[in-house]
């Protein structure tokens, strides 16, 4: 007989081990995990989680703040729900140990970050909050959940009623696994790797967004992707994040010969908008200057950001002198596979949590410290929602026909992805660089018709790099406007009449409909 999960959960950040913790211990859960546990975007989170429990804040005042940043492409409903909700899921966290900062009364120390009206940022160890929350997580996880580590789940299986009953995966030394549940959850993150300069770990290329729209689930605002202002930059590389943190802190933004450069840009200038403040600094650097966050008013920085200063210190910048190299780079994806507050997609069986989903929290931009929140929510609702879950499942025999479709395509190398997307659908796009990689990528259309378990781990990703490049192409194509992560030259204004409400959705469009005729399903017991 084969062996069947209740829940099998592909990913290791915050949203999995949220609701793999909260999950009834009678239920059997898998966690699988591309590479190892802590290399999830997550753990390398710098900045906190947003919650307005300030004397002076408010979660209407939270929700102003969300619904502005997002420039009213959010979906408000889900926006109060979530921030609302914030303070509890706070609370509850701080209650079972030292996750967060406090000070000497035992207060939750708030910070101030970009867009925000109040201080209401909590951390945990400085600019460490992500690996806290992980670690604390990970201590509360119950026997009944098993972990797997350097499994690659690359294809959704699902049966004749179009159900997900799973996932086929690789493992380390190339061997192919099946991996069989009643339940398929997709935490897989974003896709910051498709940029040549990104803060997200180096497995973050949109795996599970691209496996679950080749198995016909529905994808939405894809063109929104946030690049964050400052990353460490040095000798034209991207080499970590500086937390919006630091400029909440009061570091600014000056070019080589000390000139602020958000002087008059932005009301809130360095604290604007993360689109507004990337742009800014992309047009100094595309005109030759160099851009650096100064410090020099920041007292007991290196207590204050340890992180950030093993980071530089790594780098050979000397934090004395008080400036930091900085340019902007991917950092978060909007978009994602669409789901609702519950995790459900439009598979049956098949759930999305964090970066991976779209809940229409984000809207067309992030509020900075609102993901972590977003995934400590979502997984904690989904949870409620499988603990009560009896939902009976066929598991069928897999079928004699299918794969493979076509012959192997000779693939781009990832440089080539990453360098083409950056320059034509980076921070400032236009029609004709967005017909250019359309075009580029077009003569790769055919490359996800093949069996993929006959390519590599690296190979696959490609192929994903190639599907999800393409999705944020055509949806940046397909806006004829400006609004939060997406910025077109030509179109520079927000066109409220046509675009507030319409959100840009790819079910199948690269010609993969035929593939639910061949797809495996699992052996029958």
């Amino acid at each position: 007989m084969t062996k069947k999960d209740d829940v099998l959960i592909l990913g290791s950040g915050i949203a999995a081990l949220q609701l793999a913790s909260l999950l009834n211990k009678h239920l059997n859960v898998r966690i699988i995990t591309k590479e190892k546990l802590r290399t999830a975007n997550s753990y390398l989170a710098q900045g906190g989680i947003a919650a307005a429990i300030g004397e002076h804040d408010h979660p209407v005042k939270h929700i102003a703040d969300t619904l502005e940043a997002g420039s009213y492409h959010n979906n408000r409903e889900t926006v109060e729900k979530i921030i609302k909700a914030a303070p509890d899921l706070i609370k509850f966290i701080s209650e079972q140990g030292a996750v967060f900062d406090k000070n000497q009364d035992g207060e939750l120390l708030l910070g101030m970050e970009g867009a925000h009206s109040e201080k209401r940022i909590v951390h945990g160890g400085g600019d460490a909050t992500g690996k806290n929350v992980v670690e604390f997580l990970l201590s509360t996880l119950k026997d009944n959940v098993t972990i797997e580590e350097n499994i690659f789940a690359y294809q959704l299986l699902l049966n004749s009623e179009k159900r997900c009953i799973g996932v086929k995966a690789k493992a380390a030394d190339g061997t192919i696994k099946k991996y069989y549940s009643r339940n398929t959850i997709i935490a897989t993150g974003g896709c910051g790797q498709l940029f040549t300069y990104t803060s997200n770990a180096l497995t973050v290329s949109g795996d599970g967004i691209a496996m679950a729209y080749l198995a016909g689930a529905e994808v939405a605002d894809m063109e929104f992707i946030q690049f964050h202002p400052t990353l460490l930059y040095v000798n034209g590389k991207t080499k970590g994040l500086i937390s919006e943190a630091v400029r909440g802190e009061g570091a600014i933004l000056v070019t080589e010969d000390g000139i602020p450069i958000m002087e008059g840009v932005h009301p809130l200038k360095d604290l604007g908008p993360r689109h507004v403040v990337s742009q800014k600094i992309y047009e100094y650097l595309k005109n030759g200057h160099k851009v650096f966050l100064d410090i020099s008013n920041i007292e007991n920085f290196t207590k204050r950001f340890p992180s950030i200063t093993t980071i530089c210190e790594e780098n050979g910048i000397q934090l004395s002198e008080g400036r930091i190299p900085v340019a902007p780079g991917s950092h978060f994806l909007m978009g994602g596979i669409k789901t609702d507050l519950f995790g459900r997609t439009s598979i049956n069986g098949l759930f999305a949590i964090g970066e991976a989903a779209c809940t229409g929290l984000h809207g067309a931009n992030r509020l900075a410290s609102n993901s972590l929140l977003e995934g400590l929510y979502m997984g904690k609702k989904l949870s409620t929602y499988l603990n009560q879950s009896t939902t009976d499942v066929v598991f069928e025999t897999e079928p004699t026909s299918g794969y493979p479709f076509v012959d192997k395509v000779v693939l781009p190398p990832v440089q080539q992805i990453k360098d083409s997307m950056m320059e034509r659908v980076g921070i400032v796009r236009n029609e004709v660089n967005l017909k250019k990689q359309k075009a580029w990528l077009d003569t790769f259309k055919s490359c996800q018709l093949n069996d993929l378990g006959t390519y590599s781990a690296e190979e696959i990703t490609t192929i994903f790099m190639l599907i999800i490049s393409r999705l944020i192409t055509e949806a940046a194509l397909e806006r004829t406007e400006s609004r939060g992560g997406h910025y077109r030259s030509d179109y520079p204004m927000e066109d409220n009449q046509q675009w507030l409400r319409k959100t840009i959705t790819h079910k199948n469009s690269w010609g993969m409909e035929t593939n639910h005729e061949h797809i495996e399903t699992a052996l029958a017991t």
